[in-house]
C-alpha cells in the first residue's frame, strides 16, 4: 500500500483555519452576507462550477449571496453549510485548503442534503486570522 505524502500541519494552524471556517459559514447560514463577504479579500474571487463567470470583489460576492439568501427566504428554506475533511497547503505566503462541503437544505417538511461539493480556498493571513483570496466550488457528479 502507498499512501501520498501529506505536510505535517501543526495543530495551531489546524485549529486557527478550523475556528476561521467555522465563523464565516455560521455568518452565510445566518444570511450576515455583508460580514461573511468580510472573510474575503477586497479583490477575492469566488468561482462556483454552476456559475459562467467567477464573482470577483466583494461587491460582487455580496450581490450573489445576497440574491440566493432572499430567494431561499422567499421559499421558506434555510440552509446549512458544513465543512470538513480538509487537507492544508501551507504556502510562502498563503494556505491552500480543500475542503469537502455539504450544504443542506432545511424546509417545513425537515432536512435535506442540497450539494455535495469541494470547496478550494487560497487563504492568506489578516493580523491573527484569514482571508479568503480565491474560492473554488465544484458540485460532485457520478464519474
Amino acid at each position: 500500500m502507498t499512501t501520498e505524502a501529506m505536510p505535517a500541519v501543526d495543530a495551531q494552524l489546524q485549529a486557527s483555519v478550523n475556528q476561521f471556517y467555522a465563523a464565516h459559514m455560521q455568518l452565510l447560514d445566518e444570511g450576515r452576507i455583508e460580514a461573511w463577504a468580510s472573510f474575503f479579500t477586497p479583490d477575492g474571487t469566488f468561482a462556483v462550477d454552476s456559475h459562467p463567470v467567477p464573482a470577483r470583489g466583494r461587491a460582487e460576492i455580496i450581490a450573489g449571496a445576497t440574491r440566493t439568501v432572499t430567494q431561499l427566504a422567499e421559499q421558506g428554506i434555510t440552509r446549512r453549510h458544513w465543512l470538513g475533511m480538509s487537507v492544508i497547503r501551507p504556502q510562502d505566503r498563503s494556505v491552500r485548503v480543500r475542503s469537502y462541503a455539504l450544504v443542506y437544505q432545511i424546509t417545513a417538511e425537515g432536512p435535506a442534503l442540497r450539494a455535495s461539493t469541494t470547496c478550494e480556498d487560497v487563504l492568506v493571513p489578516d493580523g491573527g486570522s484569514w482571508l479568503i483570496r480565491e474560492r473554488v466550488v465544484r458540485q460532485d457528479a457520478p464519474a
